[in-house]
């Protein structure tokens, strides 16, 4: 969850009265913190997991699943306990988006020891039982990525009206009540992307064209309450939605890694960057909007255009006007800029040219310097009446609330004033898994890449316009086994510029490559398992495993969340999106139209809290018997590390864990 300031908020025309003295301040505040933080150091590698909730309302007698708007209540008691116990609480909640989604994250970070790993799934496992401690009969929390029918008639407990023609977010389909209620940031986003847009925001996605789903389709918004607006604004063949409820109101999975220094912080958010498009399509989980199967697999899109609040110049629609800038994407999209690499930074950034001469006036670098330029292109969209004034040497409420309305695939954050904190980096594609195991599982696997990437200095960077064709690629119908990634291969070594650019362009159109073969087009199968000489994520693991001191417990609980990875890369196992939409298109009661009635979403979301409660299991979602694939499979590879690693060690001495 993002910055939490209390007080009055503001409306938006006071806000963007505001904005310029915001950005001069948020500037201000991260020079101050910069300038004392950046030379902090921490030895232990610190990190930890979120995972948001959705909690779910069961009517067996009438057959039918509701959200249910217990947030606030339920977030009530649950921060009693950790208020009580604020050292060593074992649990942390937070309030999110909706009224039916709360955010759990471990009471206190894990450490760097390898034991820690055994410690993840039981956290997880006791927030999911705090949770259903509180809720009453027939109410379970799920780790659901999308509500599938969010935004239908009827679709909450208690039940809501949407109000169109008023409120914050005027949407056709979601009323302002499934807004969080509790504090006044979320209802104040809302109103304030729309007032800051100069419409409605409009999201799009494909519909899955199945046997009776009528051609085009066209959905007839009058009967909403549309008054020509939404109609104008939908597409043919597409699921419309009209708020920002349908984008944050889903939910997901994210990591925060603290670094050992800023240059490490940097250098992680440049590495993990490239695997954001390959560990969202490794986690799809939702391919239903608004009562209707759609083509794709992922919220990310949804998201993204759910709090679009680009103006018409903005988006190039018109000539600029009133705005300074064309922005080319949304504010919650993927990042524009690597941090620690000069080469491969080949999108045309956007940034605010008197911020980057302030930032470089003051002694930061270039790239750090356009990255803070870039972010602040965009205005403050919340703000609060007691927090415009504020002690820049002491406060940093002005730089967050544009850091932290800046919602990118990685996050980079400078640690917090007043704390021991060091500086971090947030991994944020994810979607969320129905258990326990496979969250775990998910989490570990990337902390593990993380310290592989560190120990053995590999080099992930691609050029930034390949990670955004490879993350558009991740969103669609089966991403997983249908497409082809362009992936850097030659981990171990770096070329030149113009290599690695003829390189990118050949080897990723299925041409012969003159060059050192960087990069090539592989399967999430392949960037997982391997290649000729790539050798693959997992085998790089499984080095890494070997390389360090580990208890045989702390391996076994390693290798089963390595073989669940292994198997969905595979395909051997479905991933929760294809288990999903094979649930629908099989009912009895789904016609083969598109719609997944509120029979089917019933009897999905109660099997899925079935699953989620460990009460059944389903071999096609989870692992069995199936074992994962090994490093045997691509001995040249590996041995190909080794030699790496064994020069590696003659130059630096011995490689420690």
């Amino acid at each position: 969850m993002g910055l939490l300031s209390e007080g009055s908020p503001l409306t938006w025309e006071e806000t963007k009265a505001h904005a310029d003295h915001v950005r001069k301040h948020g500037i201000i505040q991260f020079l101050n913190e910069y300038k004392r933080l950046r030379d902090r150091k921490k030895d232990v590698l610190y990190w930890g997991d979120e995972v948001e909730y959705t909690l779910v309302k069961f009517d067996h007698e009438k057959k039918v699943a509701r959200l249910c708007l217990r947030a606030e209540d339920v977030l009530n008691e649950l921060q009693k306990e950790e208020k009580n116990h604020p050292d060593d609480h074992p649990t942390t909640w937070r309030p999110e988006y909706a009224s039916y989604m709360v955010e759990g994250t471990p009471g206190k970070p894990y450490g760097g020891l390898m034991a820690h790993f055994n410690l993840v799934e039981a956290n997880m496992r006791l927030r999911r039982n705090e949770l259903k401690q509180l809720l009453g009969k027939d109410e379970h929390p799920l780790a659901l990525t999308a509500f599938p029918r969010l935004g239908c008639r009827d679709f909450t407990t208690p039940l809501t009206t949407p109000t169109p023609e008023e409120g914050a977010s005027r949407s056709l389909f979601y009323a302002d009540p499934v807004i969080f209620q509790g504090h006044p940031r979320f209802s104040t986003l809302t109103r304030n992307i729309r007032e800051r847009r100069g419409e409605k925001v409009a999201i799009n996605i494909p519909i899955y064209k199945d046997k009776n789903t009528p051609s085009p389709f066209i959905e007839d918004l009058s009967k909403y309450g549309d008054n020509g607006e939404s109609q104008s604004a939908a597409k043919p063949d597409h699921i419309y939605m009209d708020c920002m409820g349908f984008g944050m109101g889903c939910s997901c999975l994210q990591v925060t890694f603290q670094a050992c220094n800023i240059d490490e912080a940097r250098n992680l958010y440049d590495q993990l960057t490239p695997l954001c498009p390959v560990m969202l399509s490794l986690s799809a989980s939702s391919p239903v909007y608004r009562g209707y199967l759609s083509d794709l697999d992922t919220r990310w899109t949804v998201i993204s255009q759910s709090v679009d609040d680009r103006t018409q110049e903005e988006r190039g629609l018109k000539p600029l006007k009133e705005n300074k800038f064309v922005i080319n994407k949304s504010r919650y999209d993927s990042i524009d800029s690597y941090l620690s690499c000069k080469t491969h930074n080949d999108i045309n950034l956007i940034y605010d040219e008197e911020i980057l001469h302030k930032l470089k006036s003051e002694g930061l670098d270039d790239l750090l310097s356009r990255h803070i330029a870039h972010l602040f292109i965009r205005d403050p969209i919340s703000l609060f009446s007691e927090k415009i004034d504020q002690n820049d040497e002491e406060d940093t409420d002005h730089f967050e609330n544009i850091q932290s309305t800046n919602w990118q695939t990685m996050r980079f954050k400078p640690p917090p004033p007043n704390s021991n904190i060091g500086w971090r980096v947030e991994f944020r594609p994810m979607e969320v898994q129905l258990t326990d195991f496979e969250n775990a599982a998910y989490t570990v696997f990337l902390v593990l890449m993380t310290r592989v990437i560190l120990t053995f200095g590999l080099n992930f960077i691609m050029p930034l316009s390949k990670v955004d064709e490879n993350l558009q690629k991740s969103f669609k119908r089966n991403a997983l086994m249908d497409e082809k990634f362009c992936f850097r291969t030659d981990i171990l070594t770096d070329c030149s510029p113009p290599e690695a650019e003829k390189c990118v362009i050949e080897c990723c159109e299925g041409k012969t490559c003159t060059s050192q073969n960087q990069f090539k087009a592989l399967t999430i199968d392949e960037i997982v398992h391997g290649k000729d000489d790539y050798p693959g994520l997992i085998p790089l693991i499984n080095k890494y495993i070997d390389m360090v001191e580990i208890d045989v417990d702390t391996r076994c609980t390693i290798q089963q969340y390595l073989n669940l990875i292994s198997c969905r890369a595979s395909g051997k196992l479905k991933t929760t999106a294809t288990w999903i939409r094979d649930f629908v298109t099989n009912h009895p009661d789904y016609k083969q139209d598109s719609v997944v009635p509120d029979s089917v979403n019933y009897e999905l979301l109660l099997k899925c809290s079935q699953i989620s409660d460990g009460e059944i299991t389903d071999s096609t979602l989870l692992p069995s018997t199936v074992t994962s694939r090994t490093t045997d499979n691509i001995p040249k590879a590996m041995s190909k590390v080794d030699a790496y690693l064994n020069n590696k060690n003659a130059r630096n001495g011995e490689i420690t864990a």
